[in-house]
């Protein structure tokens, strides 16, 4: 009998009957802290090599409307990645995701409901940090995501599916925040004036990189698009990173991108819903951490103009973020996930500082 926990709802057995295991499925779980898909960790026993783990994923449809482009995207991605990692000598079993095929050589499941699944092999001996606790976890997790951009620098970017349109198109945030502001539907814009007028001043630095792009300035990239420390696995033993996880937003983007999002997360003093602003600010120390480890792992991948791109990608990673959290508020905090009152603004205003003290520091 499988035992199975925190999988209400869900075909698990289903889904379990798609995949060969190994050996005997003995327990299912809940795992990690990941809000957007459903995550568990399958536990099977094998007579000869005892337990053997895997990661089990539902993939979230409201997000991901494609989850077939999503895969294709994945796999076309690691696939790359092993490659390279073989060539250079490395353990592509740990150093890439590996996406574990069904019975019938599929990349995913559908079941039955029309829900999409997939399977990873578990990586061991490693962990995932939700925070920055000292500057050297900070320096890895930026030599892993330049790393990333470095093995991938000869991946065709155009080839790769748009899973999420506009993801990081700056200027279609500005105008979905204005139209959020004009329609008004929850009678809230009174309340954000001063955050709208923020955003307001600066509609023409929402371009920059974009026109950079479309100038042939900046070469496109294969991006993450979600480039926080929890998506870095780091060997339980050395503190080095090892892998980066959930590849569901790669896309085609700038390298300022990931960079940007990077130091939006982990170059600020306090959490991104910190409702005391005295707590927030932008940390110029861990900045230059982040940088050193990030043009470290990316060596000469980048162009010249690229790197002068970044401290942009962090003023405009982080003003999008804001955009972002201020027109789900006014639209009723329908996107992002909210516990209390008022939640996402607290969000929006901590965004809006930070940018404000990168532009003191990158003038």
């Amino acid at each position: 009998m499988v035992k199975v926990l925190g999988a209400e709802g869900l075909s698990i057995e289903e889904v379990l009957q798609a995949y060969d295991w190994k050996g005997q499925v003995e327990k299912v779980c809940r795992y990690g802290a990941g809000h957007i898909n459903d995550t568990f960790e399958v536990t099977a026993q094998n007579p000869q090599e005892g337990p053997l783990d895997y990661i089990l994923q539902r993939i979230n449809k409201s997000i991901f409307k494609i989850p077939e482009q999503v895969m294709e995207n994945i796999v076309g991605v690691t696939d790359f990645l092993r490659e390279k990692i073989v060539e250079r000598g490395g353990d592509p079993e740990r150093e890439t995701l590996t996406v574990y095929r069904t019975k019938n050589g599929q990349n995913c499941y559908k079941d039955s409901q029309g829900e999409y699944w997939r399977v990873y092999l578990f990586i061991e001996d490693a962990i995932c940090l939700q925070s920055v606790e000292e500057p050297q976890q900070f320096f890895e997790s930026a030599r892993s995501f330049g790393n990333f951009m470095n093995q991938l620098g000869e991946y065709p970017a155009a080839a790769l599916h748009e899973t999420i349109p506009d993801f990081h198109n700056t200027p279609v945030r500005y105008e979905n925040l204005m139209k959020a502001a004009e329609k008004d539907v929850m009678g809230r814009v009174a309340s954000v004036e001063k955050e709208l007028e923020f955003v307001r001043q600066r509609k023409e630095d929402c371009f920059y990189l974009v026109r950079l792009l479309e100038q042939g300035k900046l070469p496109l990239r294969v991006t993450h698009n979600d480039t926080k420390l929890n998506n870095i696995l780091l060997d339980s033993k050395t503190q080095k990173g090892i892998c980066i996880i959930d590849l569901d937003t790669i896309m085609p983007g700038l390298a300022a991108y990931d960079f940007g999002d990077s130091i939006r997360f982990g170059a600020a003093t306090a959490a991104e819903d910190e409702p005391d602003l005295s707590k927030v600010h932008f940390d110029p120390s861990l900045y230059q951490t982040y940088l050193e480890g990030y043009l470290q792992g990316a060596g000469d991948v980048l162009t010249r103009q690229e790197i002068d791109s970044l401290p942009w990608g962090a003023r405009l990673m982080t003003l999008e973020c804001g955009m972002r959290f201020l027109t789900d508020y006014l639209e009723g905090d329908h996107y992002f996930k909210i516990s209390r009152p008022g939640h996402n603004l607290d969000r929006t205003r901590t965004q809006l500082k930070l940018v404000w003290e990168m532009e003191q520091y990158f003038k």
